[in-house]
């Protein structure tokens, strides 16, 4: 055999074993612990569903799913470090709806939303809720109606320039015809009670946030920003309902790997989280939370994604809203 030749039969083995390996490496996935980074602190939404999601994927799975909180800078240092990670589907993200936001609110941002990120499965959908304080605007038709005869006069808060909430409220005013106030502040606890004291007409929330005030009768729930009724709340019309203006704002989650992470990981995961979704004791916990679960493919997650970032792109350079 000539030299040639043996490098030749040497360069195919070492090929068909390099080919081998990583076959039994995807069929064998996962065999150690998977991170899960959150960008947000313990205890709020995105975290709670995460950690819900955690447990039945540790079961599923069979290996450990750890969650890792990495607040700050609105999720993008979570992004940020799974955009950075090794695309071995050991370190996954929890998107959330701030991530249709960022892209516009920011003039670079220090990964990739698109190229740097693969979209695994969109598991949540929280519709957001109109709500104003006890003793004020009583239903929808009523604010929409006092946001065009008065423009201006009436005020909103929100945990800062940019949020979900800020952009969710100002597309309501403005697609009722009319304009309202906003008023930012550094975080959700200050905001919502200045609208528990009447310091505001309304505002755009989770129903998680406000549930407890609406139960306390200190809150009223006015409507569902979606295009159909929220599961857990069948008794709550939509804004299209009661006024006809069509809006969709609302909260979700969705889980990302780094780009480049291989079909049959990716695959593997969607197919365990949407088994997850399924599952009696995730729905339970879910429902109680407030958060309506999905199903979904890779591809419609990655629809879905950029979707909202087209959807709020003009919006937000419409508001003019700049990062604080």
């Amino acid at each position: 055999m000539t030299v040639i030749r043996r490098r030749r039969v040497l360069a195919a083995g070492l090929a068909l074993a390099a080919s081998t390996a990583g076959a039994q490496a995807q069929g064998t996935y996962p065999d150690r612990a998977i991170r899960l980074v959150i960008g947000f602190p313990p205890g709020g939404p995105t975290d709670i569903a995460g950690r819900l999601l955690a447990q039945r994927l540790t079961e599923i799975l069979g290996q450990q799913v750890i969650v890792d909180n990495k607040p700050g800078v609105a999720g993008n240092i979570a992004s940020q470090i799974v955009a950075d990670a090794k695309p071995d589907g050991y370190t996954l993200l929890v998107g959330t709806s701030i991530m249709g936001i960022v892209p516009a609110l920011y003039d670079k941002l220090p990964y990739d939303p698109i190229k740097g990120l693969e979209a695994v499965a969109h598991f949540t959908t929280v519709p957001m809720i109109v709500v104003a304080p006890a003793g004020g605007i009583g239903s929808i038709e009523e604010l929409v109606a006092a946001l065009r005869k008065e423009p201006g006069k009436h005020s909103y808060p929100s945990p800062g320039n940019g949020s979900l909430i800020h952009m969710g409220s100002l597309l309501l005013a403005q697609r009722a015809g009319g304009d309202a106030l906003h008023v930012p502040y550094k975080g959700s606890a200050p905001a919502m009670q200045d609208t528990l004291a009447g310091r505001h007409a309304f505002q755009i929330d989770t129903l998680g946030s406000s549930k407890g005030f609406a139960d306390a009768g200190r809150l009223k729930i006015l409507a569902v920003c979606d295009t159909r009724r929220a599961a857990s709340m069948p008794d709550v019309p939509t804004v299209q309902e009661k006024t006809g203006i069509a809006i969709e704002v609302v909260t979700w989650n969705l889980i990302f790997a780094p780009a480049g992470t291989s079909r049959p990981i990716v695959d593997r995961l969607n197919a365990a989280i949407n088994q997850a979704v399924k599952t009696p004791e995730m729905m339970e916990k879910a429902r109680a939370a407030g958060i309506d679960l999905v199903e979904s493919t890779p591809a419609t997650s990655k629809k879905f994604y950029e979707d909202q970032m087209a959807m709020w792109a003009p919006i937000v350079k419409a508001s003019g809203a700049k990062v604080e």
